[in-house]
């Protein structure tokens, strides 16, 4: 059987060189890493050998070490508790070269945000964020991005910046599956209070519209507010409100709380539901949720994977920066429904 000629290493450099628009000397620096070639060049040269489908190990695109910033808000509900254990689980895991700066802002400190996107001392290639959607922020990001930095968006998303990517759930849609289950939990008519953390995160505007659309639609004989209830994540703002509904008088069907602080609203619901079963959502299998699933106060519980979440942005900010290859981050993060049948046993927080 007669054999393909095989293709000479000067005529694939010579095709490399064309896709790049550099010349071939250029291409045998780079891909022999000999010689020293400009990061712009060596981009150029590795990116066309990708293109090309070259059979051979490629040599990296950036030298010296890669700066990542994580911001996260100093919110100590378990959730945040979860993510920030899951980003520091996977940090020795990474690159040697990638030197990570974790910084922890107020959960009011709008301005303090803003400072920490401005430029650093050191050239920061990457972010992993999870922030407020204001008009502050969104110009701080979208610097960052005309900057070069690669942005992760974790927990919720924000509006105008098409080249972040977002790795939090679909919260639109996990707030219609609150809502159709309540509508199918809650046979008696009455009312479905809704609670938010924070009006300024679109994350929980998000599930709370979710929600009423699915009520309205589908499962007239429940009412709701069409603005939810901001608790910030506070069991005694959780606890008034609650106690509010329940003193108006008007029957209450249902809860959906998309945010923290459920201690509070099991302490009213032990308190003025003593003969009436209120139908409860929530997020989070945290463990003082799996205990009110035990006790059958809480029906649902939606989990957003805060570990999932980490892994996906780190994926995403480290292959956009080529020290991992493209494609393993792909997609959103997926969350999980809870009942007290099929729960975990595990801990959510290690100790």
């Amino acid at each position: 059987m007669t054999q393909p000629p095989r293709r000479k290493k000067t005529a694939r450099f010579v095709e490399i060189a064309a896709q790049a628009g550099v010349s071939v000397a250029t291409v045998d620096r780079v891909l022999n890493e000999r010689g020293s070639v400009s990061a712009q060049a060596r981009a150029k040269v590795v990116a066309a050998a990708r293109e090309l489908a070259v059979p051979r190990l490629l040599p990296d695109t950036r030298h010296g070490l890669i700066h990542l910033d994580i911001l996260l808000p100093d919110n100590q509900s378990p959730f945040f508790r979860r993510l920030r254990q899951a980003l520091q689980a996977a940090l020795p895991m990474l690159d040697r070269r990638v030197v990570v700066h974790q910084q922890t802002l107020g959960e009011k400190d709008e301005a303090g945000m803003v400072r920490a996107l401005r430029p650093r001392p050191y050239p920061r290639q990457g972010l992993i964020v999870a922030a407020p959607d204001t008009p502050a922020v969104q110009q701080a990001l979208q610097a960052a991005i005309q900057r070069g930095e690669q942005v992760a968006l974790v927990v919720s998303n924000v509006a105008g910046l098409p080249q972040a990517r977002y790795v939090g759930i679909d919260n639109h849609a996990a707030g219609r599956t609150a809502g159709w289950l309540l509508g199918r939990l809650c046979p008696q008519a009455g009312r479905v209070l809704l609670l938010s953390s924070r009006p300024d995160y679109r994350g929980h505007l998000e599930r709370a519209s979710g929600c009423a659309e699915v009520l309205a639609q589908r499962f007239p004989h429940l009412q709701c507010d069409q603005v939810a209830t901001a608790t910030h994540d506070d069991a005694d703002r959780c606890y008034a409100a609650v106690s509010h509904a329940f003193k108006q008088g008007r029957p209450i069907a249902g809860i959906y709380n998309s945010g923290a602080g459920s201690p509070g609203i099991e302490a009213a619901l032990r308190r003025y539901a003593i003969h009436d079963k209120v139908c409860w959502v929530t997020h989070e299998l945290s463990d003082d949720h799996r205990h009110y699933l035990q006790q059958g106060l809480l029906d649902v519980v939606i989990d957003q994977d805060p570990d999932g979440q980490a892994i996906k942005a780190l994926q995403h900010v480290l292959a956009a920066l080529e020290v991992l290859p493209p494609g393993g981050e792909s997609g959103a993060a997926e969350f999980r429904l809870y009942l007290a049948e099929n729960m975990s046993a595990s801990p959510y927080l290690s100790a």
